[in-house]
């Protein structure tokens, strides 16, 4: 490119979409496009499908490899996306159960459908409401979606409400039994035509995906039935002649193959992990025993990841059916843990769980187990049985508020532990208080997300172009082929009914594989009762506290006794290392961790920045790790955590006790850690931040004409203030990364002065807390007021420390919970090679430098010791993508704005133009993008790829 293409694609860059959003496009040209010689030509269709080759494993979602096309679209073919939709119509429709999130998918297909300058209209009701036509298919309006992002469920009528309910999907959902025979689908294609719409976006299951699909594949064949019979003219039939399809998976279950999370999913497992931890604290104060249904007639997603977001004792998934001696181990597993000194148990169970011969386990089985005793504990899992009448179990008052959602009571457990534990034991099955409540701030995201995906899918698509599905693949957004992610999700069902567990676990993907092997060690493998250590890990907290710290905390100590190896614990980071602030941590240590906020072992976070960190206590903390014989540290913390690791290494020049495995675990609300896309209490942040939103919203929703100014933290990093804006609906986030000026400052009142004109008369704005040292919170108030004189009033709020506290949210568990697992796992392995036994090797010494040879050792400083001094032996654990990776921090150091404790590049930022698009901000924009057809590939036994 010219220098002068070059400039305008640096200006562009932060208004442009698809680069921006990092999503994968599908390489069609729409008729608009201009057509030059210097465009390399897609392949036909049916060579595309043959050239299918396998990536590694960075290419994978849930372990089924993304397959690639290497051909791409050359700037020439950009288009304005203003314009993309001129003269077209999309429908957007919600089918089968219900799924918060799905309001967020509503609101991005309505709004970015009209930015584009197409007709969007609302099907309620489903397929039902297609079928039915009339009133059912409405015309939607930009401010018919406002208010849309916090709820689960109201009518469009009722979204102005104060008293608005909350539930499932704000345009309904229905069974529809019509659209299933073909006269009900040419009903529903007349519908269509007469009102232009030739582009249908479905939200749902699998089920009403591949009912999706079969109306598209029908379409032709419905029009000329429908012109031969008068319904439509030529013309109409003309217009319409072919259906663009494209399905976004709402389901809670998180069933669906192809895609890492389904919409929804993560605000169910927010409803439970609430219930449990409310449990919890009644249990603990009766000893009692709690067996929790959750959701999952196919899956046991759910039941997995709360089980080790709880820390619960034992958990029923259908994809792992039990031993036949299960009951013996189960209460082995439970007595164990009372012997420790807990007092309460708490199980988990999915409301598929079935045994080894796909049947159920009855209440009379359970009841006349036979009472020998079984020696060694399990790996496997129980299951639970059906039992028709719930009043068998005589149930709590709390248990009442909940719906009984399946057949499954519990009778059959409760008889078993009583029976022979005696334990004061209670049942809840939780049902549908799983679906409703306000979605987390990940689903709005990923519904906010996926239906500006979903749009641009539409409006590309030709007649050729297959129905395809938008996915999450890590942090970008994908499209597939519809019919190959159903077929693969059709296959694990198929394969739990074949009694083939093994491969059903499989073509449930890595991370629930991952879920799964981390819970067995957590929960069914004793620690070994050897009174000699392996080795001596200390793990510490650094750095401002942050939820889940407390988690990954219990994991790595857990985990390292379970591996043999003396654990110990250092209160207050670095400065409690160089005092001696260490004692050795049990199992029972850490019991109740889990879920507790904040940070148990104290982080001793001074004033000064420089006075956290190890530099200055050196010789001190040297000492400290040859009297404790510290061999491997664990590092759980934010920026100062990160920088302490690069300061141990510069240590190692000086200090040969420095010279031992260390690893960072990024954990601050910051989110600023270079080396991970995410870092535990993030989440957790970012949810209060939409909490409090959500209630401002409220408030201006009933004063009116009222602008509201949050500051949020971060320091000089921003991603709080976008991902929150993007999940709160803000009108604006004001962030360093992204410098504005006062131009910028008075064009977002204007926008609010013309948004008061219409029916929304409110406002929010976000600003990260360091984004301008000269546009404070309250100068941006000041002008704000100023400004909106006689037009809209305006409030401030500064969040403050709130975004630091709470319980932390599934998402921060569970990710703190499997960090925890493989930093230890990986710090021990490095242990292992460190030991030198008399001799180095080639480790690299200091004083000889990389990979020398060491002419000159003494025998008590060799012999047993540790020695790691390569830039591989001290690394940052974060998630990159797919994958959970370990990278020197020596390689991040270039990758890092010091001045301003930032990464250099991070991924969150392209996903700004979405907030600023769905805010109705005029923006210029560009499609261009490179482009990759993607596949979903599978491996059967005796099968080749699909």
């Amino acid at each position: 490119e010219t220098a002068m293409h070059r400039e305008e694609f640096h200006l562009k860059f932060f208004m442009c979409v698809i680069q921006s959003r990092q999503l994968v496009r599908t390489p069609q040209r729409t008729a608009g496009e201009a057509s030059t010689a210097s465009i390399q030509k897609p392949p036909p269709d049916t060579d595309v499908l043959k050239r299918i080759y396998t990536v590694d494993d960075a290419d994978t979602m849930e372990g089924i490899p993304i397959v690639k096309h290497d051909w791409i679209m050359t700037h020439e073919e950009h288009h304005a996306a203003k314009t993309l939709g001129t003269g077209k119509a999309i429908a957007v429709l919600t089918s089968g159960g219900d799924a918060q999130g799905m309001n967020a998918a509503v609101r991005a297909v309505v709004r970015v459908g009209i930015f584009t300058g197409a007709r969007v209209f609302f099907v309620h009701e489903g397929y039902q409401g297609l079928v039915d036509g009339g009133d059912h298919i409405r015309e939607a309006t930009w401010e018919s979606v406002s208010m849309m992002l916090q709820l689960s469920h109201v009518s469009v009528e009722e979204l102005t409400s104060p008293s608005s309910r909350k539930g499932g999907t704000v345009i309904g959902s229905a069974r529809c039994k019509d659209f299933r025979e073909r006269e009900g689908r040419l009903r529903a294609a007349q519908n269509l035509v007469k009102r232009g719409i030739t582009n249908l976006c479905v939200i749902g299951g699998d089920g009403s995906l591949t009912g999706a699909d079969t109306f598209r594949s029908e379409w032709t064949g419905l029009l000329s039935d429908l012109q031969k019979s008068g319904k439509i003219t030529a013309e109409e039939a003309t217009k319409s002649s072919y259906l663009n399809i494209v399905g976004l998976v709402g389901s809670i279950d998180n069933d669906f193959c192809g895609t890492d999370m389904t919409i929804g999913t993560d605000s169910a497992l927010h409803r439970i992990i609430e219930i449990v931890d409310a449990i919890t604290t009644t249990a603990q104060s009766h000893q009692r025993t709690f067996v929790l249904e959750v959701m999952g007639r196919h899956c046991g997603y759910l039941a997995l990841v709360t089980s080790l977001s709880c820390g619960a004792d034992w958990v029923f998934i259908p994809e792992c059916p039990p031993d036949d001696d299960w009951e013996e181990h189960l209460c082995r597993r439970l007595s164990e843990t009372r012997t420790r000194g807990s007092r309460l148990n708490i199980i988990i169970v999915a409301e598929g769980a079935i045994d080894k011969n796909g049947k159920p386990i009855t209440s009379e089985d359970i009841k006349n187990v036979s009472m020998s005793a079984a020696e060694g504990p399990s790996l496997l899992y129980p299951t639970l049985a059906p039992s028709p009448v719930i009043s068998e179990c005589p149930l709590s008052p709390s248990v009442r508020l909940f719906q009984l959602s399946c057949p499954l009571a519990f009778s059959c457990p409760r008889a078993l532990v009583v029976k022979r534990l005696g334990y004061d034991t209670r049942v809840t099955v939780l049902g549908h208080v799983q679906r409703g409540g306000t979605p987390s701030a990940f689903d709005r995201i990923l519904g906010s997300r996926m239906g500006v995906e979903a749009v641009m899918a539409l409006l590309e698509g030709t007649p050729d172009t297959p129905a395809c599905v938008v996915s999450l693949s890590g942090n970008q957004a994908v499209r597939l082929p519809l019919m190959e992610c159903v077929q693969v999700t059709k296959d694990v069902t198929k394969a739990m009914d074949e009694k083939k567990f093994d491969e059903a676990m499989k073509l449930r993907g890595r991370s629930f594989m991952n879920n799964w092997e981390v819970y067995k060690l957590l929960a069914h493998v004793r620690p070994p009762v050897s009174k000699t250590a392996l080795h001596t890990v200390a793990v510490m907290n650094v750095g401002a506290p942050a939820a889940g710290m407390n988690a990954a905390v219990r994991s790595t100590v857990r985990i390292g006794l379970i591996q043999g190896n003396r654990v110990l614990v250092v209160h207050d980071g670095f400065e409690g290392l160089a005092k001696g602030q260490i004692e050795e941590a049990g199992w029972s240590y850490v019991g109740g961790w889990t879920g507790q906020g904040g940070s148990k072992l104290g982080t001793k976070r001074q004033v000064a920045f420089q006075e956290t960190l190890p530099k200055k206590s050196f010789e001190q903390i040297s000492a400290n790790i040859t009297k404790f014989n510290i061999q491997g540290l664990i590092i759980i913390g934010g920026f100062e955590a990160y920088t302490g690791g690069l300061e141990l290494m510069e240590g190692r020049k000086q200090f040969d006790e420095l010279c031992i495995p260390f690893v960072v675990i990024p954990a601050t609300v910051s989110n600023n850690v270079p080396g991970s896309d995410f870092s535990i209490g993030a989440d957790t942040a970012l949810n209060t931040i939409c909490t409090t939103c959500d209630r401002i919203k409220q408030s201006a929703a009933g004063t009116k004409r009222r602008v509201f100014i949050i500051e949020t933290m971060g320091g000089y990093c921003g991603y709080l203030a976008t991902m929150a804006g993007l999940a709160a609906g803000a009108d604006a986030a004001y962030i360093f990364e992204e410098p504005f000026t006062i131009r910028d400052l008075q064009a977002n009142v204007e926008h609010l002065v013309q948004k008061m004109k219409t029916t929304v008369k409110r406002g929010l704005v976000l600003r990260n807390e360091k984004c301008n040292e000269n546009y404070t919170t309250d100068f941006i108030f000041n002008l704000y007021s100023e400004e909106g004189k006689g037009i809209f009033d305006s409030r401030k709020n500064v969040l403050g420390h709130m975004q630091q506290g709470g319980s932390p949210t599934p998402f921060d568990r569970n990710f703190a919970t499997k960090m925890g697992a493989k930093a230890m796992n990986w710090v021990s392995g490095k242990i292992k090679e460190s030991y030198r036994n008399g001799r180095w090797g080639e480790a690299v010494h200091p004083s000889t430098g990389a990979g020398s040879p060491v002419p000159e050792l003494t025998e008590d400083l060799v012999a047993g010791r540790i020695f790691a001094n390569t830039p591989d032996s001290g690394c940052v654990l974060g998630m990159r993508k797919r994958a959970l990776v370990f990278q020197p921090v020596t390689e991040l150091k270039d990758q890092t704005d010091f001045e301003h404790r930032i990464p250099k590049e991070q991924w969150w930022l392209k996903l700004r133009p979405i907030l600023k698009i769905l805010a109705k901000y005029e923006i210029d924009l560009d499609t261009s993008e490179h482009a990759h057809l993607e596949h979903i590939s599978r491996k059967r036994s005796g099968e080749a790829p699909v």
